[in-house]
């Protein structure tokens, strides 16, 4: 019987055919995890992407419309307008989110004659011209909020309410002083608060200690915790310390720690007229004092007619805040012999208009420090 002969190329063909499927299937397989990594590389890219907000924030000093600053602010029909004091102002603010000002004189109304130094009452248009420069938050609890007492308070809240800014520091009623608001602004939520240490010796009326707040620790831990849950950022206004002096006062030193205690995020000083340190307690920003903005302390010699400008960023990366100082430069309250005022920064300032400026520049920065 003959052996059948088994033909070779047929088996040789499904050889490489089975050969064939199976690298299609390998290929296949392997585009399905690469493919499956991909998407896990995807979501974890997904969970580890950078959540962050970003906001900044521009100070300045104290607003005091002293009787030559208003003299030179009136006009023929006995309007007041003192825009042109600020023509520096308003393009190095411009970019800011926030835009704080300390309005020292309060704002009474006609109810009373517009006056100066010892007991202020500004017209309503320094109001308008410093919202027109760019400022929208004011603090107004100060040592003079109680100058004209409480029908000028009264007044000054209704005014500022009609603005679209905010005003913190006197109120009409305990109800609003007692309804602590939270803004948010680029995704970040902030609280802001305004204290004043002192009200020159004045009285508050009898269960209206809600007119001005007048600091104390136990006031301040209980505004604080009613926003801290809610808001990211908490900032504080203090009006403290001792006029013209560039050395914060042990006061001031102990009030920062207690509030950096609390969990406050920035303090924003003022009242000595003069610029003092800026400084970290903790992750609390503090600047002493910004000095003023514009006044005619010039009198008094350089010293009050130096205030400060401070930018801040703030970002919150993730839930992790960061707060730095972006900008410092000094300001120069300047007048020609108490007239046409004008608020320079030092940026634009040559010996023309203040003899030996560079010097004095340095001198003052020097008080400030170096923190940023």
């Amino acid at each position: 019987m003959k052996k059948r002969k088994i033909k070779k190329m047929p088996i040789i063909i499904l050889l490489i055919i089975i050969i064939g499927m199976a690298g299609i299937l390998f290929i296949n397989n392997n585009n399905k995890l690469s493919n499956n990594h991909k998407s896990v590389k995807e979501n974890t890219s997904k969970d580890k992407a950078v959540d962050k907000k970003e906001m900044s924030i521009v100070m300045v000093g104290d607003v005091l419309t002293h009787d030559a600053v208003l003299k030179d602010a009136k006009k023929a029909d006995g309007t007041y307008d003192f825009m042109d004091m600020f023509e520096y102002i308003k393009p190095l603010i411009k970019n800011y989110d926030l835009k704080y000002v300390n309005q020292e004189s309060i704002i009474g109304g006609n109810q009373f004659p517009i006056s100066g130094y010892p007991t202020f009452n500004a017209p309503d248009s320094i109001g308008d011209n410093l919202i027109n420069v760019g400022f929208n938050i004011f603090g107004l609890a100060n040592n003079h909020a109680f100058d004209k007492g409480e029908n000028a308070i009264l007044y000054s809240n209704k005014y500022w309410k009609s603005k679209d800014v905010i005003a913190v520091g006197t109120y009409s009623n305990k109800e609003e002083r007692d309804n602590i608001k939270v803004y948010e602004k680029n995704g970040i939520k902030y609280a802001i608060l305004a204290y004043t240490t002192s009200i020159n010796g004045n009285n508050l009326p009898a269960n209206k200690d809600y007119l001005v707040n007048v600091y104390s620790n136990e006031q301040a831990k209980e505004d604080i915790e009613k926003v801290k849950d809610k808001a990211d950022i908490i900032m504080v206004a203090m009006h403290w310390g001792d006029e013209y002096t560039n050395t914060p006062t042990n006061s001031e030193k102990e009030i920062a720690n207690y509030l950096s205690s609390l969990g406050v995020d920035l303090i924003i000083g003022t009242h000595p007229h003069v610029v003092q340190p800026i400084e970290y307690i903790g992750n609390t920003l503090v600047i002493y004092s910004l000095g003023n903005f514009i006044s005619n302390q010039l009198v008094l010699g350089i010293n009050p007619a130096i205030g400060l400008l401070v930018g801040v960023d703030i970002t919150i990366t993730n839930g992790n805040k960061n707060i730095s100082v972006i900008k410092k430069e000094l300001l120069y309250s300047y007048s020609n012999n108490s007239k046409e005022f004008k608020v320079i920064p030092f940026s634009e300032l040559n010996d023309d208009i203040l003899s030996d400026y560079k010097n004095i520049e340095s001198k003052y920065m020097n008080i400030v420090g170096d923190v940023n």
